[in-house]
């Protein structure tokens, strides 16, 4: 270009202290030759390709997820939390693995509980040896594996008693710390129990309690006299970008905001977002103002909604665009024109008769886009009218003290305890749970010990005690005792009989736990711990979870006698035969992620698919990774590498060897259907989904529907979850919903190109242009074109217009890249890339923009810098700041893992190779060019670029591609901390940032953000997996069969309180109605087919066509693969049409045409017209009658070709139509799938007489291969 400019001789290094390298010199020379110098770069430090061995942190990247969840102040203070886990069993091993997963300061374990063999049904870490031994504690047991779980967590043992010596220590585990939190998972002596808690809430510590018993749980939350919740959901706090301030002297009578009188004085704000999302008397904190607005920045302001007045006959639609495009005018023209609607509407309501004295429907439109500031006497409301561009309102949620009550007071005064089962909340049955442990710990404290298993005598007692306890309590006000309660509420002191049957039960059942119910608590339980670093909003004390529907048969010689095996928990609770039944359970687990680990345990535990002709298939695609380690707790640090589902197998093999498990390493779709054939889910007992991805989950939904099976369904997003069971023929199923994508608002593309403001916009700009161009679609379309330039060419003309410039120009700058390095691209040549691409980015560019706007402003007299449009600020290389290094370093590497030379990753390597290349600043001047001002949404790029494309053509067809240097693109990766992607990213992203003044941001946020990454947790992913191994003891049970109302689905949020775990009886199927009147059926669910049997005397196509016409009273339209999107079909009613088409020449040369065919073929009606005008002498008919001739020959053939496939058999022309016309791989396996099904799934689309559409289920048409 023209004369550059050298950093200034302050800022740069000391030329003295470096070793100088030639540019032809070799990296390695350089290397050697930088090693001399003593100086040490200090630009870096935050990224993460440079660092190896002692320099990773590998803490920070096995918790990446969980830090995606609860933020990097949370996880730093969860390492001050010491947790202390009384109990050892399932709950207890639940618990504590759930904590160390979620990297605590430290857990320590107490039970001296010794080892049994009917401990291994719930502690997964008890061992046959363990229980050999004869003197192993439950803690010892466990203690090993879960300090294997995360070396980053201190594990221990606490030894001798929990007195409160021991309990009050402030020294645990070598922390210098004290407990944070105290988990008891299993019931001790109500002294002992009670003394513990007051110990806890006395010198701030949680007190957690979680236990189950039976086919019951429950878990209690003390925080204490006083504790503050910092962030009460954990949801993300909103940024708003301010686009106009105004000031109102007098508020209007039609705008209404709370707490402001009409005719008051009051600020407007108007914010970029459609929608702020704050609620009345939130709080904001100013900032980012300019100007004489910058004293504003960091003061709090609470602010109010802002709406106005509507007639309701106005009828104004507020999703509409006109209402949306009349909020862009300022506050004072909103009003305006909403007064003078309203002018003309009450003028006319006045007018009409009848309406005399009567007041004019009037409704309230809250306009989302607007705020109030509610400003006090510190505040001049004048200096807001000095407004003219930035600004930004940060959401803050003020702490909140809360204070809770003790184990012993809520045990006595909860009167209506919370069920998770929403209608036994209702109805009060958590009273009789509640009563059940008041009556057991009363038990314990006057036999010394707890009820037996499935004693009648000692359950009788306990029965005889809770009712005892109602009746002391009865006057007692705000009591638990046993009075009718409707809807949650006690209905003014109403007795009513005590549920004997349910506390019956719960004494019989004392004795024992089942895994699914330890799972649930321990994740709960876990969660709970979590929030006594501030972070989210404890449960409501209590909540319980009763499932009577597991104990289907007590009859004593199926629940009994128990001879001392694993499963002895679950046999007392569900019988000899349920155990049976599982044994023998052929289980399809889909995923071995965090679920499917989950999973893969609790089945274990229960012995599914122990028994002979029982079997559980684990598929999953993924090799487990670093990050994988804080959640998927079958995996330790040496399986990083190796396949998800082949070392789970291998770990849950190891805990329970007479499980038949085959782990797989395949996709589950349309493509391994040869795989997982037809008799592969026909012989299927239940489905499992344990995946992260929509697309897989509707296609194992479709074969669930297909063959009749039920599908167990769940999903995690950080503290939220949910499950579904899907039920054959009796529940909707995961197709009938609608799956919701909370994904972002689509950013304006004109907002990240020229007009960011907020830092989300960088790091998307950075993503989608800056690394997409460079790093992959670059690169990719090179490729195309240096590998074969001929095909690239024809590749070329099917793209879009945009899309082909964008290529031509990509190409044409990977290939001046080459002639500028004189042919062959070293790495010092791609610093120069980097520099180059640095200075057009982030200053040429700037420059350009700053100058047109400048040269529009000049023009037009306005301003332009207005609102959130920031005026930009080029980077500087004479005055370098560390980020330009850091840039250039991710940068230049990049290009040379696209070019494949040899990277330098040693900081002050690269930094002596930069200071050596002594690369200049260009010198500005304006360059004639054109700059995008526009602030519309279309899409850079997307322009036709003419004439400039056409000459690029040209030169890229001269080009011999067979010298061009070969490219690398780069397929995105945000795990590899090796690869640079998120050191370019962060980069590149703080750079814009620099540009725009925006706030930089963190490394880890601009992982998270443009990775995608969806927050996970070992605490929610352990709960829900909880929830969903007891639904499948359901379905084992065969409970499907009493009704769907016996499972239940659910909704969860950890973070949000108990008001937020929701769960409720799965939705029946959707009817889907036909559009047929009876005697038709007139619906009929996704879970229905109709088949039709032709193993012996296979139906044509036409037969085919006339059935279902004559059984449905219907004209069919077309048939066709049942759930194909393409415009495919065995039969087409439109090619039907085609056989009374003609193209007929007459002897005298009259041509005959039907109308169709210029419908199917346009290109000839111009010919036709010719035809008819040209006298019979002209030389051209030839030509016009070979173009008419051309498409009679394609009628005929499509003809011939339609009455083939109609007169032959369905199957036939299934195979013609759906079989893929090139050989190889995708002919193989089509061949390999149709000739293993006797049958072909159809869709129909028909339709009745008056043009309805009809809707008909699936059809699965039989055939038999032998027959054809």
């Amino acid at each position: 270009m023209t004369k550059r400019e050298r950093p200034s001789s302050d800022t740069t290094r000391a030329d003295s202290k470096r070793a100088r390298t030639n540019n032809n010199e070799s990296n390695d020379e350089t290397s050697k030759m930088a090693l001399a110098t003593d100086e040490k770069v200090t630009w870096g430090e935050w990224m993460g390709a440079h660092k190896t061995g002692a320099d990773v942190d590998q803490e920070s990247e096995r918790i990446d997820r969980q830090k995606a969840a609860f933020g990097g102040d949370t996880i730093a203070r969860l390492k001050d939390l010491n947790v202390l886990i009384v109990g050892c069993a399932g709950v207890g091993v639940e618990t504590a693995k759930n904590l160390i997963l979620s990297n605590v300061g430290g857990v320590v374990l107490w039970d001296d509980a010794v080892c049994t063999e009917v401990h291994r049904g719930s502690n997964f870490y008890v061992t046959p040896e363990d229980v050999a031994k004869g003197d192993v504690t439950l803690a010892e047991a466990s203690l090993g594996e879960l300090r294997s779980l995360n070396p980053f967590c201190r594990v221990d043992i606490l030894d001798g008693g929990l007195g409160e010596e021991a309990i009050l220590s402030k020294e645990v585990l070598g922390t210098r710390r004290p407990y944070a939190a105290i988990v008891v998972t299993k019931l001790l002596p109500k002294k002992e129990l009670f003394q513990l808690n007051e110990t806890a809430r006395s010198n701030d510590i949680a007190f957690i309690m979680a236990i189950t018993n039976g086919v019951t749980s429950s878990i209690f939350s003390d925080f204490g006299p006083h504790h503050e919740i910092t962030d009460a959901t954990g949801e993300p706090t909103q940024t708003l970008a301010v686009s106009n301030v105004e000031v109102l002297e007098e508020k209007p009578g039609l705008l209404e905001v709370d707490g402001v009188k009409d005719g008051e004085k009051v600020v407007i704000v108007t914010v970029a977002q459609n929608d702020h999302g704050l609620e009345d008397g939130d709080m904001v904190v100013l900032e980012d103002l300019r100007d004489e607005m910058e004293g504003l920045n960091g003061k709090s302001v609470k602010v109010k909604r802002v709406a106005i007045s509507s007639p309701t006959a106005a009828k104004i639609d507020t999703r509409g665009v006109a209402f949306k495009t009349a909020l862009a005018l300022p506050t004072s023209s909103v009003v305006l024109n909403f007064e003078r609607q309203f002018d003309f509407y009450k003028t006319a309501f006045d007018e009409e008769e009848g309406n005399e004295g009567k007041k004019m429907p009037v409704r309230t439109i809250t306009i989302f886009n607007r705020l109030a500031l509610m400003l006090d006497e510190s505040f001049d409301m004048d200096i807001f009218d000095k407004y003219q561009s930035g600004g930004l309102l940060n959401q803050v949620r003020p702490p909140i003290a809360k204070q809770y009550l003790s184990l012993a007071e809520t045990l006595e005064k909860t009167p209506v305890p919370q069920m998770l089962r929403g209608e036994d909340w209702e109805s009060g049955k958590g009273v009789d749970v509640h009563l059940s442990i008041a009556a057991v710990l009363n038990f314990h404290e006057a036999v010394g010990r707890w009820p037996k298993l499935h004693n009648s005598d000692d359950a009788a007692e306990v029965v005889k005690l809770a009712g005892g306890i109602s009746d002391q309590r009865k006057e007692i006000e705000g009591a638990c005792w046993s009075q009718n309660i409707q809807y949650g509420f006690p209905m003014g002191g109403d007795p009513r009989d005590l549920d004997e049957e349910r506390i019956t039960r719960y004494a019989r059942l004392f004795a024992t736990e089942l895994s699914g119910f330890c799972a649930f608590l321990g994740g709960a339980a876990a969660q709970e711990v979590i929030k006594a670093s501030g972070k989210f909003t404890p449960i409501d004390q209590w909540v319980h979870h009763d499932e009577c529907a597991l104990v289907v048969d007590e009859c004593a010689s199926n629940v009994g006698p128990l001879f001392g095996s694993r499963y002895d928990h679950q046999i007392a609770i569900m019988g000899k035969d349920f155990q049976a039944r599982i044994a023998n359970q052929r289980i399809f687990l889909v995923g071995c992620g965090a679920l499917g680990c989950e999973y893969l345990k609790g089945l274990a535990l229960m012995g599914a698919g122990a028994g002979k002709d029982g079997k559980i298939w684990v598929t999953d695609m993924d090799r487990i990774e670093v990050s994988n380690l804080s959640r998927q707790f079958l995996f330790r640090q040496n399986d990083v590498g190796h396949p998800k589902s082949v070392r789970g197998a291998l770990v849950v093999k190891r805990w329970n060897p007479n499980v038949n498990i085959e782990a797989l390493e395949k996709k589950v779709g349309t493509d391994s259907e040869d795989h997982f054939d037809d008799k592969f889910w026909e012989s299927l007992s239940v489905c499992w989904n344990a995946l992260d991805n929509v697309e897989a989950r509707k296609y194992t939904d479709v074969r669930c529907l297909f063959f009749s099976k039920p599908l167990l369904e769940s999903g995690t997003l950080g503290t939220k979850c949910n499950h579904e069971v899907i039920l054959p023929f009796r529940t909707s199923s995961y197709n009938d919903g609608e799956e919701s994508e909370d994904n972002e608002a689509q950013i304006a593309m004109c907002t990240l190109r020229s007009f960011p403001y907020l830092p989300k916009h960088c790091i998307e700009f950075a993503k989608q242009a800056y690394f997409s161009d460079y790093f992959e679609f670059g690169p990719e379309v090179y490729e195309s074109f240096r590998q074969d330039s001929v095909a690239f060419f024809e590749q070329l003309n099917t793209m879009e217009p945009g899309e082909q410039s964008r290529s031509l120009r990509m190409i044409k700058a990977f290939i001046d890249l080459q002639e500028e390095a004189g042919g062959n691209i070293d790495f010092n040549a791609c610093v120069r890339i980097a520099f180059n691409q640095m200075m057009k980015d982030f200053r040429t560019s700037i420059l350009d923009l700053c100058h047109s706007a400048d040269e529009m402003e000049k023009s037009s007299g306005n301003k332009f810098w207005t609102g959130t449009k920031r005026r930009p600020r080029p980077v500087d290389w004479t005055n370098p700041i560390p980020l330009l290094m850091e840039y250039l370093y991710s940068t230049s590497n990049l290009y040379a893992s696209v070019w494949k030379v040899q990277g330098v990753r040693d900081r002050d390597q690269f930094q002596a190779v930069v200071d050596e290349l002594k690369l200049e600043q260009p010198l500005w001047e304006p360059s004639g060019e054109k700059v995008d001002l526009s602030e519309g949404d279309d899409n850079e790029g997307a322009a036709d670029g003419g004439e400039d494309d056409e000459k690029l053509k040209g030169e890229l067809y001269k080009i011999d591609s067979s010298i061009l240097q070969p490219a690398q693109p780069q397929e995105f990766e945000k795990d590899d901390d090796l690869n640079f992607h998120i050191d370019f990213l962060t980069a590149a992203t703080n750079m814009r940032s620099q540009n725009y003044d925006i706030k930089p941001s963190a490394r880890h946020t601009v992982k998270v953000t443009a990775g995608r990454i969806i927050p996970a947790l070992a605490t929610t992913t352990a709960m829900v997996c909880g929830l969903v191994d007891i639904e499948f003891c359901k379905l084992v049970l065969g409970l499907q069969s009493q009704g769907s109302n016996k499972f239940l689905n659910s909704n969860i949020n950890l973070a949000a309180g108990s008001g937020n775990f929701t769960t409720f009886a799965p939705d029946p199927p959707v009817p889907i109605s036909t559009g047929l009147e009876s005697p038709q059926q007139e619906s009929f669910t996704s879970w229905d087919k109709i088949e039709i049997s032709c193993k012996t005397n296979e139906m044509s196509v036409e037969e085919l066509v006339q059935y279902i016409t004559k059984t449905f009273g219907v004209s069919v339209d077309r048939i066709f693969l049942h759930g194909d999107t393409e415009d495919k079909a065995i039969f087409n009613g439109m090619d039907k049409n085609k056989l009374d088409w003609k193209i007929d020449f007459a002897e005298d040369g009259k041509l005959t045409v039907s109308d169709g065919v210029f419908s199917q073929w346009p290109q000839v009606r111009m010919a036709v017209q010719m035809l008819g005008r040209l006298p019979s002498t002209s030389g051209q008919r030839a030509v016009f009658k070979s173009q008419v001739e051309k498409v009679k020959v394609a009628l005929d053939q499509t003809k011939e070709s339609f009455m083939n496939r109609f007169t032959g058999k369905v199957s036939d022309a299934y195979h013609q139509v759906y079989r893929p016309s090139e050989e190889g791989e995708r002919q193989d396996y089509f061949d390999s799938v149709f000739e293993a099904r006797d049958y072909v799934a159809l869709g129909i689309d028909c339709h009745t007489e008056s043009e309805e559409d009809i809707t008909l289920p699936c059809v699965k048409y039989i055939f038999s291969h032998h027959e054809k």
